[in-house]
């Protein structure tokens, strides 16, 4: 028998902490920053994001979400042979967030990793999962995003700050014997380290570098553009299908102008578009199964519809999966 993955149930998970544009204004008038929330809103879509508090990490957030998902899924924590956790924002150097996560799960026994691919981490860690179950090496698998960027943002550049936020999204993928990832792409390019990074590290007890994140976002804006489009006409000729065969987009949520472009190179109507940027801003490898479960939970997103997901991230990292929900 062929084996597939199909995703069983999702969830997700925002800290309490909720900033508006008007919040992050008066946060950045305190370090002598001007901006306002037409600025905001106008080039990026943004208008709130959630913050962690104090104490709060990745694998707190991841928690929540998987909890969500398993429970959506009726799967029990202690059947999950596989958890992989996409983030760039790890509870510490190692362990792994995802061996955190599934000590605090209770799902011990199965491969438990972290993938760092940034933005696009969920991508990579859904394909990954989607191989593994293929081959037989697992059964049931907890698939993650989470993300802490709040720690790792400059408050004086408000082109990078008002830009990101906090969350997690997870989804449970079994094995099926029905297709449900129907194609999968991934690529990278590594030439493009300096456009978007954290270029910092620990040496000695010490941070050596910058902590904080740098990106040259309309370098960031041009290349995104033309590798998700790219990425998302490979996904389709992989598995068969055309853009008319597409029911939603459910996309990266970095900034709404890129999420515009996408739609339109592939001529698809923004109401096709789940969007859930102008509320979360940019959760990086948390965005895309954070947009996915909203939509699911809201009832856009219903089974058997046909689903493409996509993202990029600094690496320079981009991707997709094709699926029947």
């Amino acid at each position: 028998m062929t084996l597939y993955s199909r995703i069983t149930g999702t969830g997700s998970y925002l800290p309490p902490q909720r900033l508006t544009n008007a919040d992050m204004v008066a946060r950045l008038a305190a370090q002598g920053v001007e901006s306002s929330d037409d600025w905001i809103v106008e080039r990026t879509g943004i208008r709130a994001r959630h913050f962690v508090s104090e104490g709060e990490t990745t694998s707190d957030l991841a928690l929540r979400a998987c909890q969500q998902a398993l429970e959506a899924a009726g799967v029990p924590a202690s059947d999950i042979d596989l958890l992989i956790v996409g983030t760039s924002t790890p509870d510490m150097v190692f362990p792994s967030t995802a061996c955190i996560l599934q000590g605090r799960l209770g799902s011990k026994g199965g491969a438990a990793f972290d993938v760092q691919a940034v933005c696009c981490g969920f991508i990579y860690a859904l394909t990954l999962a989607d191989s593994l179950i293929k081959t037989g090496s697992a059964k049931k698998a907890l698939v993650v995003g989470a993300e802490v960027f709040s720690r790792i943002l400059d408050f004086k550049d408000r082109t990078t700050c008002v830009l990101f936020g906090d969350g997690a999204g997870a989804v449970v993928l079994e094995a099926s014997s029905e297709p449900g990832i129907l194609a999968t792409d991934m690529h990278a390019d590594g030439k493009h380290t300096d456009m978007l990074c954290v270029p910092g590290h620990v040496c000695g007890g010490e941070i050596l570098g910058v902590p904080l994140l740098r990106m040259d976002g309309q370098a960031v804006f041009k290349l995104a553009v033309g590798v998700l489009d790219e990425t998302a006409r490979a996904v389709l000729a992989k598995a068969g299908k055309t853009e008319a065969d597409i029911d939603w987009l459910v996309p990266h949520q970095a900034n709404i102008r890129i999420m515009q472009s996408t739609a339109r190179k592939l001529k698809l109507p923004m109401d096709k578009v789940v969007v859930t940027v102008d509320q979360h801003g940019n959760t990086s490898a948390a965005s895309i199964p954070l947009a996915l479960d909203t939509a699911v939970r809201q009832g856009q997103v219903k089974r058997g519809q046909i689903l493409l997901l996509e993202g990029v991230g600094g690496g320079f990292t981009w991707g997709s999966v094709l699926l029947k929900i």
